[in-house]
């Protein structure tokens, strides 16, 4: 998994609670068995019209957002399913963080498993997320995981939380699999004790 210390990049806006991960996702794209190749599928039927062409209205598809690595959203993003295909979809589109009020908890979790960061702010900060993105365009954040905090090019700061544990995993770079091989030697210890036992 790719270490996260500091990411900037342009800010794609979708200006909607309740995310869930049949939007994120839709199930009849899920035939992959690899984590990657779903990116094109992100928000697959906002994106586009019943006819396959581009549907202009949603924010995503403005020029303006082409290239976004930085989504914002609002409440409860990442509700549904538990499946780890939404924060794949995200990461594989080429996303690096997701900014929100609140998240679904087992999304949130899936996220630090896939080197995805996400990051809840409050509806104050979250909102005037929103109107600078409006604002400025081709507006950039910086999100800096070793500080905790976000910025852009105005001067804004806005400091965020993160359970250390998880803000440690990310910066490293450590999946379950790293962690878990962190203790290869006791694992290795183990076995050998346990096939002397068996034997």
């Amino acid at each position: 998994m790719e270490p996260f210390q500091t990411h900037t990049g342009i800010v794609g806006p979708v200006d909607r609670s309740n995310i869930d991960t049949d939007a994120i996702i839709p199930k009849n794209f899920l035939k992959r068995i690899e984590r990657t190749g779903f990116g094109p599928y992100l928000f697959y039927e906002w994106r586009f019209k019943e006819d396959g062409s581009r549907n202009e209205l949603f924010e995503m598809n403005k020029p303006r957002y082409e290239g976004a690595s930085v989504l914002l959203a609002r409440a409860n993003f990442g509700c549904g399913s538990s499946r780890e295909h939404a924060p794949w979809t995200i990461t594989d589109f080429g996303f690096r963080v997701v900014i929100a009020s609140s998240f679904a908890d087992i999304f949130y979790n899936n996220c630090f498993k896939n080197g995805l960061l996400p990051v809840k702010l409050d509806d104050a900060a979250i909102e005037l997320l929103f109107k600078e993105t409006e604002r400025h365009e081709g507006y950039t954040l910086t999100v800096d995981l070793e500080n905790c905090e976000i910025r852009d090019a105005y001067g804004l700061i806005i400091p965020f939380t993160l359970d250390e544990f998880r803000r440690q995993t990310l910066l490293q770079g450590l999946d379950d699999i790293a962690l878990t091989l962190r203790h290869i030697d006791k694992i290795d210890a183990f076995e050998q004790r346990d096939a002397i036992i068996a034997g």
